[in-house]
């Protein structure tokens, strides 16, 4: 049997997707035929199915989409088009599977982890600044190259982000859930003032600041929210006057009585489970974690890490899972120089050339989002070969002083004593990615095709249930 001419498959499927009057418009990206239909109760899936050439169907982002393969993709849109009469368009195959990740995470509890993260985001820069500051201070130190005073002041400089982060907490978050700033830091400065050990309540003196940053999130989000309520029903004359000082009495008073304690519990309950698990779990906790994270990362869930590695730092001084997280991009990079040594794909190797290096500095995206994950295995083969680096870098009890670095660059957070062992753990996920992606026998890219193909039917499909 002859095969199908992309003409006469065009053909074929618009027969099977209503006729031509059922359809409005014609994309296509490298694999798929994307179609916008008036009416989908027309079509007819399994005759479809039936079609030469077609490898599956899937319905998503109010499209349907026939599953071609690259370069048949493109020449059947061509077809279909010019027999519905339309001019066909293209799509970036992986800006449009960012837009589905993004759309079907968009829940309201992954949307509450955007709004934390989004808080924590404008401080990083802080954090690292201060971090790179504070562990070389304590380097040149060590080696004699500064007196203590210098090393005094330095240290000033290394730890003011944690001076006034319950400050800056407390601002973005008013700002985040539409609150004002000002109020924000209003209420932060209530929990960390030093006033506190002179305030009385159930017999003991409160600790300033002993909430931590637990405390900062839950009280201003509840100002925020109460500003906002007042506000809708305050008379504008009094509004200036009224709303800022009901907000500040109610959640102040709220926050002594209520908040403060809440949040002691809660962030010294976070530290103990934490270092807890990491103490007796040892290697098995550090492989989970290194494991799971660049998934966590598809679905939105990291997002609840970083309050947990910033109270862990305010709390400890130190970010047991930065280095653990980190490993997960170091089993990418291994994955992607074996890509690059199996593939026969001259524009994969194109890709990964220039990804590799930046991968190797902590922006693992382009990777990502351009290898592995269009290639299926060798993302799953980078996760699982990254826990061998977790799991030693968990074992070893390496820290980082700081957030907003991975990769190699987050030596520069790492205290002195403790790089060689990070060093080693990225060296144990880079081979670790590397040995398990270049025995597996994984689909490759057909030469001339664009790596940005990720086909319905791929094993990452089914692991993470795109469809």
């Amino acid at each position: 049997m002859a095969k199908l001419s992309p003409k006469e498959m065009g053909k074929r499927i618009l027969e099977n997707v209503g006729g031509k009057e059922n359809v409005i418009s014609v994309t296509h990206c490298a694999t798929r035929l994307r179609l916008v239909l008036k009416d989908k109760e027309l079509v007819n899936k399994n005759d479809l199915a039936k079609v030469e050439g077609v490898l599956s169907t899937v319905e998503q982002s109010g499209q349907f989409q026939i599953i071609l393969g690259p370069g048949t993709a493109a020449k059947v849109s061509g077809e279909v088009a010019k027999l519905v009469g339309v001019k066909v368009g293209q799509e970036d195959e992986v800006a449009v599977r960012k837009a589905e990740l993004k759309e079907k995470n968009n829940t309201p509890f992954k949307r509450f982890l955007r709004h934390l993260s989004n808080i924590f985001i404008p401080l990083i820069p802080a954090f690292v600044g201060c971090g790179v500051i504070y562990g070389s201070s304590k380097l040149l130190q060590n080696l004699g190259l500064i007196d203590d005073n210098m090393y005094a002041m330095l240290g000033v400089i290394g730890k003011a982000v944690f001076t006034y982060m319950s400050i800056m907490v407390g601002m973005y978050t008013a700002k985040e859930f539409g609150g004002s700033v000002t109020l924000g830091g209003a209420i932060a400065g209530i929990l960390s003032s030093p006033g506190l050990a002179k305030v009385v309540i159930n017999g003991e003196n409160l600790v300033p600041e002993q909430g931590g940053i637990i405390a900062v999130l839950i009280a201003c989000m509840i100002g925020a929210w109460l500003e906002k309520k007042l506000r809708k029903i305050m008379p504008s004359v009094i509004d200036l006057i009224a709303t800022p000082t009901i907000v500040l009495i109610v959640v102040g008073l709220g926050s002594l009585y209520i908040v403060h304690p809440l949040g002691v519990a809660l962030s010294q309950g976070l530290s103990n489970i934490v270092n807890s698990l990491i103490d007796r779990g040892g290697f098995l906790v550090g492989a989970v974690l290194s494991g799971s994270f660049l998934p966590l990362v598809m679905t939105g869930l990291h997002r609840a890490l970083t309050p947990i590695e910033v109270s862990l730092l305010k709390e400890t001084g130190v970010d047991l899972l930065r280095p653990i997280l980190a490993m997960a991009g170091a089993g990418q990079v291994g994955a992607g120089i074996a890509v690059y040594l199996k593939t026969k794909n001259k524009n994969l190797k194109k890709i990964i050339g220039s990804s590799l290096p930046v991968a190797m500095l902590g922006v693992g995206e382009p990777l990502m989002f351009g290898v592995t994950l269009p290639l299926g295995k060798p993302f799953i083969t980078a996760c699982l070969g990254s826990v061998i680096g977790g799991a030693y870098v968990s074992m070893m009890k390496v820290a980082s002083i700081g957030i907003g670095l991975s990769g190699l660059p987050l030596t520069l957070l790492i205290p002195s004593e403790s790089i060689i062992h990070y060093l080693i753990g990225t060296l144990l996920a880079y081979a670790g990615g590397f040995v398990l992606t270049y025995v597996t026998k994984w689909d490759d890219m057909p030469d001339g095709s664009l790596s940005n193909g990720m086909e319905e039917h791929s094993v990452l499909n089914e692991v993470l249930n795109l469809k």
